[in-house]
């Protein structure tokens, strides 16, 4: 690595101190408070991780700045960085030596010429990745889930659920194959259109253009809040002991309430289970296994639907108004562009960028929330068993052991105990949870802050970022257009969405799908993490809530019932009082 590319470093200092490996240093990491905002469990980070199998989409597309994304759990957090390409030659090429061994080697010109290949086939899939989606590759995994959701957990025993957790770790492997090759079409048709946007416009700042430009109506995620909302028409009508049960203050009151007569006992198995045996596969955090999903707890479902109670959520005028805007913004696109060739290719980009356009919360909902919690799932029955034959003292304690941990000692080994191990591994994420992480370590260079997939953690904004003037100044990315000021509510956990009051401005580290519940109540986001097209900033534009993403510390500097404003449209936000 040549240093005049260097533009900072940082290798670890006593408040976040840094083990390093060979080569390592000379990598940029990342902290994915994107996906894994809070310390990550040792299963997970084993056998979960989204990186798990990125090598297989830079072989596939011939990426000639990657060939793998790596991962390294620091101080309790997960850090990625992407391997350059040049990683994959001879140990006497390569300025990184044979660290790295990619599934098939490239020569001194693959790197450079295989940028031929990547461009001349990604218009391919952009083109025909919808209809490959839902003629092939969504009916196999909805097929793979099919033995998962029927199989008798229970009725098993322990070195069944062994060979079905292998079988699990199988499914989600070849899922996130899926997962790689759909990204990073829709994630190269998005880049597409943004460089067809600037050559037809000119430069400037058309970031809130493109991002109203990636809603999408047809989706699963539209079909899941579709459902809640006739969960809450029905309610609404009913007029009985089900309605009355849903003016209890929390989830947890009404469903004792709905569980204390046999109108909401009907109610829970007609309504609210039929919704967790499809809709049911997510969790505060889909990329993790530590967290409940709503198939084994119902509160969030019930939550969902008294919060659309309280603010009587209208889907229809919300799904319209969606469209609309999408409809609006692909004609602004085309303002002030004459015909000819820059217009024509602006069209072709947008053309196959909104066909893009669905697979971002479809892809979610089957592997991310999907095929995650199936794992899960399993585990958590493996576990149940460990507590029956006294080896573990909770089911979710599963999650604190190494993979091989779990299968030795699902084989029987005492050559360890569990429990102090299990034991001691919490206390050690309880204490990373007290720790800031930063965003990132290792060596910053102009080549690595080129890496296309940055920009999703609001880099190399977050490294050139200027501090803040002034000590009330929160200054992040603009996601969502808008200024709204009013009283903050951080929210870190999901046992604090029964916190979250009407009108609040939600502060946290990230959201998820499982968060769209709060989404209904609230008029304002910040987050700590995230880019223009990371969950948050896409879905508030989608409710036409202001937010402000990649702000790093919003969740540290603002409190609970600080007097706040966001504004959506500069990336700023002001602590008023």
């Amino acid at each position: 690595m040549s240093d005049d590319t260097v533009l900072a470093s940082f290798f670890g200092d006593d408040e976040f101190p840094v083990q390093w490996e060979a080569g390592q240093k000379e990598l940029f990491w990342v902290h994915d408070d994107l996906h894994i905002p809070n310390p990550v469990s040792p299963m997970y980070a084993d056998i979960g991780g989204w990186w798990i199998k990125c090598d297989y989409m830079f072989r596939r597309f011939g990426t000639p700045f990657a060939s793998d994304w790596i991962s390294k759990v620091i101080n309790g957090y997960v850090y990625t960085a992407a391997v350059p390409a040049e990683v994959g030659l001879s140990a006497e090429t390569s300025e990184y030596g044979a660290r790295y061994t990619p599934r098939v080697p490239l020569t001194a010109e693959d790197p450079a010429e295989l940028g031929g290949y990547l461009g001349w086939t990604l218009p391919y899939y952009a083109e025909h990745f919808l209809e490959w989606w839902r003629g092939r590759l969504r009916p196999e995994m909805e097929h793979n889930f099919v033995r998962f959701d029927e199989y008798d957990y229970d009725g098993a025993g322990l070195v069944e659920l062994a060979i079905l957790l292998e079988d699990a770790i199988d499914m989600h492997d070849r899922h996130w194959q899926i997962h790689w090759v759909l990204n990073f079409a829709q994630f190269s048709s998005t880049m597409n259109l943004n460089a067809a946007i600037a050559a037809a416009k000119g430069d400037g700042d058309h970031s809130a253009l493109m991002g109203r430009l990636q809603s999408s109506t047809e989706n699963r995620n539209w079909d899941s809040i579709e459902e809640l909302w006739k969960i809450k028409e029905w309610v609404r009508k009913e007029q009985g002991e089900v309605s009355r049960a849903f003016e209890r203050p929390t989830a947890g009151d009404v469903i004792r309430a709905l569980e204390g007569s046999e109108a909401g006992r009907a109610f829970l198995a007609d309504h609210i289970e039929p919704y967790q045996k499809v809709f049911g596969f997510k969790s505060m955090w889909a990329h993790e296994f530590s967290f409940t999903t709503w198939r084994e707890n119902p509160a969030p479902i019930v939550e969902a639907v008294r919060g659309y109670l309280e603010a009587d959520y209208d889907f229809p005028s919300e799904l319209k108004a969606v469209a609309a805007d999408l409809e609006k913004a692909k004609a602004e696109v085309f303002e002030g562009v004459e015909p000819g060739q820059a217009r024509d290719a602006l069209q072709q980009a947008l053309d196959l960028s909104l066909r893009m356009n669905p697979l971002t919360p479809d892809h979610h909902f089957y592997i991310d929330q999907g095929t995650n919690a199936r794992v899960r799932l399993v585990l958590i029955a493996i576990g149940r068993k460990l507590v029956e034959d006294g080896r573990l003292d909770d089911a979710e304690d599963v999650m604190y052991l190494r993979y091989n941990e779990l299968r030795r000692l699902m084989a029987g080994s005492n050559s360890f105990d569990a429990k102090e191990l299990v034991s001691d591994r919490r206390d050690a994420r309880e204490e990373a949870y007290e720790l800031r992480p930063r965003d990132w370590v290792g060596t910053a260079t102009e080549e690595a802050l080129a890496f296309p997939y940055l920009s999703l953690w609001a880099f190399p904004e977050k490294l050139t970022r200027p501090a803040p003037e002034r000590a009330d100044e929160v200054p992040g990315l603009p996601a969502s257009a808008g200024v709204v000021e009013g009283t903050a509510r951080v929210v870190l956990s999901p046992e604090e969405f029964d916190l979250v009051e009407r009108d609040e401005i939600v502060v946290c580290r990230m959201t998820s799908p499982a968060w769209v519940v709060l989404f209904t109540k609230i008029s304002g986001l910040v987050t700590d993490a995230g880019g223009m097209a990371s969950h948050p900033a896409v879905v508030s534009r989608e409710f036409g809530i202001p937010a402000v993403v990649g702000t790093s510390d919003a969740t540290r500097r603002i409190k609970t019932g600080d007097r706040i404003r966001v504004n959506g449209s500069t990336g700023r936000v002001d602590i008023l009082v």
